[in-house]
């Protein structure tokens, strides 16, 4: 029979801590350090649930907590309401911008806004661009430099309002559609690559009447409900994504919903963060 994975890993750990303990005292000092800082790091690894390229798609199920994620391109017309609802339960939510959005003057003071009130504001591409193939996911559609550039040019436009660039750590995906190979270029970069907790379906908010997709705003709230009640873990760490805005053919505005939705789900006893609170 093989060992368990988490017995090995035990042994591991106290070799390794074995090994620091021979340095000499200023080297001792640093190396301890090191390694409790890489049990914390294992630790904050262990709660969060990643899909199978990698991403974070739920932070910690141990905990009723749920994190709402706002991404946002080329529409915003629902961020005003959005402010509003978290400003009125003094929440905070996590939202990731593109280059696009940012650079767009129609945009910035709200953004201001978002930044200033502390919420989380990470990347979603610079030019939104699709990394990898609809139908062949593991076929990757940029180079490692092209990706770079695109993470790169995203934070800078961040960093005019105010966002510092080293304390970010997580990173949504445009089009929140990704492979192993993005997720290992951004863990490279400094980033965790994070989306919404498949099942729970908000992230169809974006979808038109003519898609055969689509779905009302009626139907993606039962669909939570129904998800929330159902699922194992229920909405204990979820990420909902809810999109700002959305194209003109859809009317119908899921973030209309986004206090009931808040209202709803702390009677039931869940707290909101944003990624920066987790």
């Amino acid at each position: 029979m093989n060992p368990k994975p988490k017995y090995i890993i035990s042994l591991i750990l106290i070799m390794v801590f074995s090994l620091i303990s021979r340095a000499g005292n200023q080297k001792n000092s640093v190396g301890i350090d090191c390694f409790f800082s890489f049990l914390d790091k294992a630790k904050e690894d262990k709660k969060h649930e990643k899909d199978n390229q990698g991403a974070i798609i739920r932070i910690n199920p141990d905990e009723k907590v749920v994190y709402l994620a706002f991404t946002a391109d080329l529409y915003f017309e629902g961020g005003g309401h959005i402010l509003h609802v978290l400003e009125k339960y003094n929440l905070k939510g996590s939202f990731f911008f593109t280059g696009n959005f940012l650079r767009e003057p129609a945009f910035q003071d709200i953004t201001r806004r978002i930044v200033e009130q502390g919420h989380y504001v990470g990347p979603h591409s610079d030019g939104h661009l699709l990394y990898c193939d609809w139908q062949k996911r593991d076929s990757t559609l940029v180079s490692f430099e092209e990706f770079g550039n695109d993470l790169k040019n995203n934070l800078a436009e961040l960093e005019k309002f105010g966002v510092n660039p080293e304390e970010l750590s997580f990173f949504m995906p445009p089009y929140e559609w990704y492979n192993r190979q993005i997720v290992k270029w951004s863990h490279q970069l400094g980033f965790n690559v994070v989306n919404f907790t498949p099942g729970t379906g908000t992230n169809a908010d974006y979808t038109t009447p003519e898609m055969e997709n689509y779905k009302s705003s009626v139907k993606i709230y039962m669909g939570l409900l129904r998800y929330e009640q159902e699922h194992p873990n229920a909405l204990n760490g979820a990420i909902l994504l809810i999109h700002p805005g959305t194209a003109p053919e859809r009317t119908d505005k899921f973030y209309r919903l986004l206090e009931d939705m808040i209202r709803h789900f702390t009677s039931k006893g869940y707290r909101f963060k944003s990624l920066k609170q987790q």
